[in-house]
Formats: C-alpha cells, structure tokens, sequence
C-alpha cells in the first residue's frame, strides 16, 4: 500500500472514531454531566482528521506543480 492510500484509510479510520466519540458524547449528556475525559475525546480524533485531510486537500495542487516542472 503506497503513502497516499495509507493516509486515506488511516483518514476513514479517524472519521469513524470521531463520530462514536460524538456519538458517546452526546449519549454521556443526556444521562448526567460527563467526566471531563469524555467531553474532550474528540478533540484527538478531529485534529489528527485536520491533518490527514489538509494533506489529502494539497495533495492535488503540488502533484500539479510537480508535473509542470
């Protein structure tokens, strides 16, 4: 598997992560007030998927640039 797929899956994974900490999230304020830990676990997730995909975002725009060369 190249480097630009690898990401890609890695990108899926997070966003599934993401949203069952959402999901938990929302669930943990509908019992009671949740533990600090569960409010902020998405947090994780959602910068790690601002990388993965401002990557998959610029990829293009330098492949491009790297053609013209």
């Amino acid at each position: 598997m190249n480097w630009n797929n690898w990401i890609r899956q890695v990108h899926r994974w997070l966003s599934v992560i993401f949203t069952a900490t959402v999901a938990a999230n929302f669930i943990a304020m509908a019992l009671g007030e949740p533990t600090a830990w569960i409010v902020y676990s998405p947090l994780l997730p959602l910068f790690l998927l601002m990388f993965t995909g401002l990557y998959m975002f610029i990829l293009p725009y330098v492949a491009q640039r790297a053609t013209k060369s």
